[in-house]
């Protein structure tokens, strides 16, 4: 198996569904050289605490830790997929970068441009360049609007475009993610689940983003659907250059659809590289862990050693000191328990926050 790489890209044209976001330029390599321009989106220190308030006068009685101090970047034209079991974080990373949520610390920078504090109205530009396909392709149209006004909503509030022209930009738009123009005036209980994901992609689409949060997209759709929405998602990124935050738990989708890989744990990004090497020589405990748990279809093919964790998830109001990892790890020694691993890069575009990686020859 070899990586996924993103190939050249060419900016979208008149042709495309929506009109370039202000500031955006065309993609290019996923992987940036020495005086090449800022990654798209680059995070750092990025961490939300959500705070617990209890009695009569709400006073503070705690914090859960739901980001803590996650960094990571995202080139143009790139795919990172970001895996990790349920609760730790992943969905509220994304809506923190888009600023959905409001971050407790850290720093958002989009094309070098940090958008950490900026207010609703200096956020609309950037609106423009980030958009998000949520997980629930049932709860996430509103029911009272027909597709088309929900795919043509976002041209509406940006002022791209009205009447005709709106109406002829959200046929393109139905024709490209695989659903017909007549079914622009259909409500969205009169389509399945795939099509409803579809539509919804329609919507992030529409205003020609640099950059999707997918949080979970095909999670709640069949095996033979969720095929069909992840292979839309490569051909609209290798025709507009689209960057992907790709977020799921089933390792083998990100498999397929990423180009790099980041493996979350309780708040914090554990583990970064590229998709073969995550796949073939994990370095933490933890996304070894993983990838052990992951079945595989021949039941009489070998397989590495099969890794079962001890204990439950701690809980994000009260993480474990140094290393969230180290209460259920394998390999855990005294530094683990007091001093907290920094994601560092042992190898060309392989990061790992352990003291003690497997497999690196640090260990």
């Amino acid at each position: 198996m070899t990586d996924r790489t993103a190939p050249s890209r060419t900016a979208p044209g008149s042709s495309a569904p929506g009109s370039s976001a202000p500031g955006s330029s065309a993609p290019g390599s996923s992987a940036p050289s020495a005086g090449a321009p800022p990654p798209l989106l680059e995070v750092t220190g990025l961490k939300k605490y959500f705070p617990i308030r209890k009695g009569v006068f709400s006073r503070l009685a705690g914090q859960v830790h739901a980001v803590d101090g996650v960094d990571l970047t995202i080139a143009k034209g790139e795919t990172l997929g970001l895996v990790g079991e349920s609760g730790c974080g992943k969905s509220t990373t994304g809506k923190v970068l888009l600023k959905l949520i409001e971050p407790t610390a850290g720093t958002i920078r989009v094309n070098g441009e940090d958008i950490t504090h900026l207010s609703k109205t200096a956020m609309r530009p950037y609106r423009r360049q980030m958009q998000i396909i949520f997980q629930d392709p049932y709860s996430s149209l509103n029911p009272r609007m027909s597709a088309g006004s929900i795919v043509g909503e976002p041209l509406t509030i940006h002022k791209i475009a009205k009447g005709r022209e709106k109406q002829q930009r959200v046929a393109a738009l139905f024709e490209r993610v695989g659903l017909r123009p007549d079914q622009m005036t259909k409500y969205p209980h009169e389509f399945s689940g795939g099509q409803r994901q579809r539509i919804g992609i329609a919507r992030a689409l529409a205003l020609n983003p640099s950059l999707i949060v997918g949080d979970e997209p095909v999670s709640a759709l069949d095996v033979s659907i969720q095929a069909q929405v992840i292979n839309l998602l490569i051909d609209l990124q290798e025709e507009f250059g689209i960057s992907y935050l790709f977020i799921a738990h089933d390792l083998a989708v990100v498999e397929h659809i990423s180009h790099r890989v980041a493996v979350m744990y309780l708040g914090r990004i554990v583990e970064v590289t590229g998709r073969s090497a995550l796949f073939t020589n994990p370095w933490h405990p933890y996304t070894e862990a993983l990838l052990s748990a992951v079945p595989i279809p021949d039941p009489s093919a070998k397989r590495g050693k099969r890794v079962i964790l001890k204990g439950d998830v701690p809980s994000p109001i009260n993480p474990p000191s140094g290393c969230h990892f180290h209460t259920r790890c394998l390999y855990v020694q005294e530094q683990c328990k007091v001093e907290t691993p920094q994601l560092r890069e042992l190898s060309p575009g392989h990061q790992v926050a352990c003291h003690f990686p497997l497999g690196s020859g640090t260990g």
